[in-house]
């Protein structure tokens, strides 16, 4: 059921402050929406970030696994229209109402949060690339929805998916071992020569810059495959993800640039390097793609 104009306006203000908070880039990138695409944007992303909180705020995995489990069946309730639930599910079901957005992308990133409390050690990449796919190309497969595309975009939505998450792996090595996590694939870290007890020591290695080197070229191989994708979105839409695609693109030649110190520090990519990428891509084909942009 459709919430009432002032309720709604209620829950995307709410949804835009979370997303604001959240995530500094994905923020920035959905400024370049129409107005309402970009409330659409952000009650995904509300609930994204509002699934991931509970795993990584909750230091008790007992409880958290609980909590998933009531956000799970709190989720089914909102997606058949439930109005006693919790709000950021409610506005989440209308945006999946609204664009069509199927129910599986949100029960996947729910299993890869649940990935997360139990702990998985990823033996190789094609085990890695599930969690990255359950928790990261479903946001992107969701947004697709939102967007709007034509053709065979989905499977790019997923490659890029899995380009933003291995970005986010590789920024966030250190602050995931103070999480109990490790996401780098154990048959790699063995391959460099690089043992885990040199990564809970916080050691950089030259094995180790060897083993982040060879994930940065991965991630990158993941954006350009995904690159076509863009021009089967919407319009009005193309130019945002473009954007958010080189802004994450730029975590990675900071990390790059910091020689992999990502025990001490935390690559971020500047506001004005983020406005930086934007000019240069409406100087270049991106320009003819833009329909329609807000400041």
């Amino acid at each position: 059921m459709r919430p009432s104009a002032d309720l709604e306006r209620e829950w995307r203000r709410r949804a835009a402050e979370a997303t604001a908070r959240g995530s500094k880039s994905f923020y920035f990138a959905t400024r370049f929406f129409p107005e309402e695409l970009a409330a659409s944007a952000h009650a995904v992303y509300w609930f994204c970030r509002t699934t991931d909180d509970i795993v990584d705020e909750n230091p008790d995995t007992g409880a958290a696994r609980v909590e998933l489990e009531q956000w799970r069946e709190g989720l089914r309730g909102a997606l058949r229209g439930a109005t006693d639930g919790p709000v950021i599910l409610r506005h989440f079901a209308w945006a999946c109402a609204r664009h069509g957005i199927p129910a599986e992308y949100a029960f996947e990133l729910i299993e890869g949060m649940r990935m997360d409390l139990e702990g998985t050690r990823y033996r190789d990449f094609e085990e890695l690339r599930v969690f990255c796919y359950r928790v990261a190309s479903t946001v992107g497969l969701m947004m697709s929805h939102v967007i709007g595309y034509e053709g065979d975009a989905l499977p790019y939505a997923e490659d890029l998916g899995v380009a933003m998450q291995l970005t986010n792996i590789l920024r966030d090595v250190g602050e995931d071992l103070g999480r109990g996590r490790i996401y780098l694939p154990a048959e790699e870290m063995e391959r460099f020569g690089y043992g885990e007890s040199e990564l809970r020591a916080g050691r950089r290695s030259a094995e180790f810059v060897k083993l982040m080197a060879f994930q940065a070229e991965r991630a990158r191989d993941y954006y350009a495959r995904s690159m076509p994708g863009i021009g089967l979105l919407r319009a009005e839409g193309r130019f945002a993800v473009e954007i958010a695609a080189r802004v994450y693109r730029g975590i990675l030649n900071e990390i790059e640039a910091m020689d992999y110190d990502v025990f001490r520090r935390r690559a971020v990519v500047p506001a004005w390097r983020k406005y930086g990428i934007t000019a240069r891509a409406l100087a270049g084909p991106a320009a003819g793609r833009l329909r329609f942009w807000r400041s």
